[in-house]
């Protein structure tokens, strides 16, 4: 069985050059599929391109990730929907990355509140886009745990399609995700010894509800922990897994998969 890598970036593979070789070494590490995560308009029809010419291995998303909101995020989000509802091309399968993200804030205080706000603005607008289009939603949460979950409860966006990408929080917040209904998806960093708690939330989602990624070129999973990641290292990820759950790697695969097929639609 296939794994599926749910959150992956493939532009600097693209730019340099090298994105044919990373595919293969995806599908020779047994990745059936991968989804390259949309930030900005920069990459929309790149990753849209790639996509359509690579013979149904990716698929990919699109979206505006907080740390490139700025003052003319209005104008991207109109950008956005254009490019959602135009005809010619493949469809991204997901809206996102979206959300908040105070980790990248200026030490500014003043700076920081203001560029807070323009994240919030620009999430509230996704989050309407993501309702109105009745699609899947990659959330982006990064020192804001709260305020995200605040904005998608007062959004009306089903939860159900809402997944929190990278999840590094514990077992309290999971909690607050799986009783409305949402996901947490898991990177490499689950395989780190410091991620006691993130392999409780893990556990506490539970293997029926497990969505497993890369973030690549971020995150890189032991044992290649230090060097840049890429998409083929969701399989040592998976194999942790298995470890983690008490299962087989294949059923730990079948059943990530399968999680990630119902979720994204594929």
């Amino acid at each position: 069985m296939g794994l599926i890598d749910t959150h992956t970036h493939l532009e600097s593979f693209a730019r340099r050059g090298e994105l044919p070789a990373t595919l293969a070494r995806a599908r020779a590490a047994g990745v059936a599929a991968l989804i390259t995560i949309g930030t900005d308009r920069d990459d929309w029809t790149l990753y849209r391109d790639i996509a359509a010419g690579s013979g149904g291995l990716v698929h990919y998303t699109a979206g505006l990730h907080p740390c490139s909101v700025d003052e003319q995020w209005a104008d991207r989000w109109t950008e956005l929907r254009e490019f959602w509802t135009a005809e010619n091309g493949l469809r991204p399968v997901a809206l996102g990355e979206i959300g908040l993200d105070r980790f990248h804030l200026p030490k500014d205080e003043a700076e920081a509140v203001r560029i807070f706000g323009w994240q919030q603005a620009a999430f509230a607008a996704g989050l309407a886009l993501a309702k109105e289009l009745e699609c899947p939603v990659v959330v982006h949460s990064r020192g804001a745990f709260r305020e995200c979950v605040e904005q998608v409860d007062a959004s009306g966006v089903a939860w159900s399609r809402v997944v929190f990408h990278c999840f590094t929080e514990g077992e309290a917040e999971m909690a607050e995700l799986t009783r409305r209904g949402g996901f947490g998806s898991f990177t490499g960093i689950i395989t780190y010894k410091s991620a006691e708690a993130i392999r409780a939330a893990a556990l506490a989602q539970g293997l029926g509800r497990l969505l497993l990624e890369t973030d690549a070129p971020y995150l890189t999973p032991v044992p290649h922990r230090g060097k840049p990641n890429e998409p083929a290292y969701v399989r040592h990820t998976a194999e942790y897994c298995a470890g983690l759950f008490g299962v087989s790697y294949e059923q730990l695969a079948a059943q990530t998969t399968a999680n990630a097929k119902t979720f994204f639609g594929l």
